[in-house]
């Protein structure tokens, strides 16, 4: 690999123009289908084959325009008066003939006729039904239902709008991001010290992200995919890609100081730090295609596009990053430093004594630092015990938004079950009894604990079906309705009739519970994958299983901080949460298959250091520390580069992805310092040369792989330490 590699980074640097411009012309006719093709995202998600969504199904067949999307226009009267006012109604009754002419839409109901007033009259709403699905909606749907509601803002009422209908779009990126970038930008400006070299890791991962991104949407008129999936593409490939470059780009520095040609130390960096670059982007990659394997949808396409963005940052690092490093030559290097290309007596990589110092008390007492360090991580995973898995609903959404207003508004005049209704059908093979059937099944409903309302079962047009509404008596998000749901489908049919449980709550339950289902068969595949790939680097049975661990240490801790801040509630003012409730179903396979990607990276770039350093004879301490030394400096500025843009996604509204921010940058954090960086060479101290031992039957079997370059070669061009 190191020779392809090698080769790559030679014919970029000679033929750079045609490189730019192969990567130019390519995100320009990528983004121009981007424009063309781009639909909007669907944030509904579900599980095909799932009792929920086969009911669902069959509801639509069985109720014919139901298939569509649905919406509410929330009202609600001045403080101290009712909407029962002459002007009031009229304002109502010329929105309610607004609404109805738009286009898509097949009814919108004046609420004094459906009867969607609250009992107090001071609150209703007019249900909105369109014909197309909510991703085949106009992105104008929601400005034009506002228009059409003007005249009821006019007569001073509130006006919201709830439900999949008026789903108000996520943008792209946030000023967030940009805190995150800043912040990136101050930590290479620091590490590097020269502002050429600070930016081009961003130029190579903006051009790969660009690229990305543009892709993603360029396919989303061909698949139905979520808002979350292009921020989170945008989110892993641009903390990676800034990272993958840095790596390349710190070893092309320390080479041209020893004195090494702009163009030769392009290629050797290339087929050197590349190697490294190649797995780590590799096992992320694999880790995020392997979603595939949970059998849900739309968690396979979030993880297709987040590889699909990792891998153009990995192509980027390896041909964009070679053909602008060859036209920067010395200027990657701060204005001292280059005075000092050449000079055989400099060892930059080993010039920081903190982190010498670091590494040399570690080691010093390794089972103190290892039997701290375990029990501080078990202690945060302590919450996790407590995980539960869910969805979010419109009472996550920021409180300004309409959405959330339009939520509090129906809990207060209706209920706060009212947002999270349960839809039952019954079907029977006798209409004759279908009707008494299916009452004697709401009635067994009504019965239950935390039930609300129940609405009388409303028949099809030949009565061989029947539609059930059930109100639960608590919020759609909490445990009681997920239990109420669990209760209503261990009654027992009625007569000839059956019965299926559905609607946008129990649908979400069934996500929720399916991805949990999948949660450990994943884990497994994860594990399995990470013992085959670091057998294969480090030819060790020991130090596979120690990363393993490191990583399931990563987890737990995560998962722990997860529930305690977007569960229970902790720091939540301090980080800016504004909701508490079950954890994102899809975040922890997420970040389960992300995290495992980014602890592989930092495991090999400082364990594949001491490996060469082993190989080259040094004793076990020494390679440790030396190895430690070599890889320090740039993974620290790699994790903090990675937190920052993580955390930056923290600062926007959308609770998916403040949590999805948080979960990631938290476990870079715990994985680079306290797992990588601290019980790593701790670990290797304690195992010593047996850290090593690889079975004599396993060596003719693993193929030898030298991710930082052959160390007999290394050792013949390295510097004098003398």
């Amino acid at each position: 690999m190191g020779h392809l590699l090698h080769a790559i980074g030679a014919f970029a640097a000679r033929r750079r123009w045609a490189v730019i411009g192969a990567w130019v012309l390519m995100i320009v006719l990528v983004g121009a289908a981007a424009a063309t093709f781009k639909t909007p995202p669907t944030d509904s998600f579900s599980i095909p084959g799932t009792q929920s969504i086969a009911t669902l199904e069959q509801l639509q067949q069985e109720f014919p325009g139901q298939e569509g999307t649905g919406g509410k226009v929330v009202i609600a009267a001045p403080q101290g008066e009712t909407l029962a006012t002459p002007e009031y109604q009229a304002a109502i009754s010329e929105s309610v003939a607004n609404l109805s002419a738009l286009d898509n839409v097949t009814s919108a109901v004046d609420p004094f006729t459906a009867m969607t007033v609250s009992p107090q009259g001071n609150i209703a709403y007019i249900a909105v039904q369109y014909e197309l699905g909510q991703a085949d909606l106009p992105e104008d749907t929601a400005d034009a239902a506002r228009e059409a509601s003007q005249p009821m803002v006019d007569a001073g009422l509130q006006v919201e709008f709830s439900g999949q209908a008026f789903v108000e779009q996520a943008p792209p990126s946030s000023p967030g991001e940009i805190v995150g970038i800043f912040v990136a930008v101050i930590v290479l400006l620091i590490t590097l010290r020269a502002f050429v070299a600070a930016m081009l890791p961003f130029v190579t991962s903006l051009a790969a992200v660009g690229l990305g991104i543009a892709s993603v949407y360029a396919l989303s008129g061909t698949i139905e995919m979520s808002s979350t999936a292009p921020i989170l593409a945008l989110m892993l490939g641009l903390a990676v890609g800034i990272d993958y470059s840095l790596f390349i780009l710190a070893r092309h520095r320390a080479q041209l100081i020893q004195g090494m040609n702009v163009r030769d130390s392009i290629a050797r960096a290339n087929g050197t730090a590349g190697a490294a670059v190649v797995f780590a982007g590799a096992t992320v990659v694999v880790a995020l295609v392997a979603l595939f394997m949970a059998g849900i949808p739309f968690l396979t396409i979030m993880g297709v596009a987040a590889a699909g963005t990792v891998a153009l940052a990995v192509v980027a690092a390896l041909t964009l990053l070679p053909a602008v490093l060859s036209f920067v030559g010395l200027k990657v290097l701060p204005r001292k430093q280059r005075a000092l290309v050449g000079a055989a007596d400099y060892t930059p990589e080993l010039a920081d004594a903190k982190i010498n110092r670091w590494v040399a008390g570690v080691t010093a007492k390794p089972w103190l630092v290892l039997v701290a360090g375990v029990a501080i991580l078990g202690v945060m995973a302590v919450p996790a015990t407590q995980l539960r898995l869910g969805l979010p609903t419109e009472q996550s959404q920021p409180a300004e938004s309409s959405a959330k207003k339009g939520f509090d508004l129906l809990s207060e005049g209706f209920g706060v079950g009212f947002n999270g209704p349960i839809v039952v059908l019954s079907t029977t093979d006798d209409p004759a009894t279908g009707a008494a059937d299916a009452a004697a099944l709401a009635a067994e409903f009504g019965a239950l604990d935390n039930v609300a309302f129940v609405s009388p079962p409303q028949p099809n047009a030949d009565g061989t079906a029947y539609v059930t509404t059930v109100i639960p008596a608590s919020a759609p998000d909490s445990q009681e309705t997920e239990q109420l749901v669990h209760d209503m489908r261990a009654v027992e049919a009625v007569g000839a009739s059956t019965f299926g449980v559905t609607g946008t709550t129990a649908i979400q339950i069934d996500v929720a519970e399916g991805i949990g289902n999948a949660l450990p068969g994943y884990l497994l595949v994860v594990i399995g994958l990470a013992l085959i790939l670091l057998l294969v680097v480090f030819r060790s049975i020991l130090i596979p299983i120690k990363a393993l661990l490191g990583f399931l240490l990563t987890l737990a801790a995560t998962a722990g901080a997860l529930v305690a801040v977007f569960q229970w509630g902790w720091f939540n003012d301090l980080l800016g949460v504004t909701y508490t409730g079950p954890i994102i179903a899809f975040l922890p396979i997420i970040a389960i298959g992300i995290t495992f990607g980014l602890a592989m990276d930092y495991e090999v770039f400082l364990v594949s250091r001491m490996r060469e350093e082993h190989l080259s004879g040094a004793e076990n301490l020494d390679a440790i520390r030396v190895g430690f030394s070599h890889s320090a400096r740039v993974v620290t500025a790699a994790a903090l580069i990675m937190t920052s843009v993580f955390m930056g996604f923290m600062l926007g509204d959308d609770a998916i992805i403040k949590s999805i921010g948080f979960a990631l940058a938290f476990a870079v954090l715990i994985d680079a310092f306290v797992v990588r960086m601290t019980l790593v060479p701790a670990a290797m101290a304690v195992m010593g040369r047996a850290a090593w031992w690889l079975p004599g039957w396993l060596k003719k079997v693993v193929p030898e792989i030298h991710l930082e370059g052959d160390p007999e070669e290394s050792v013949a061009k390295a510097p004098s330490r003398a």
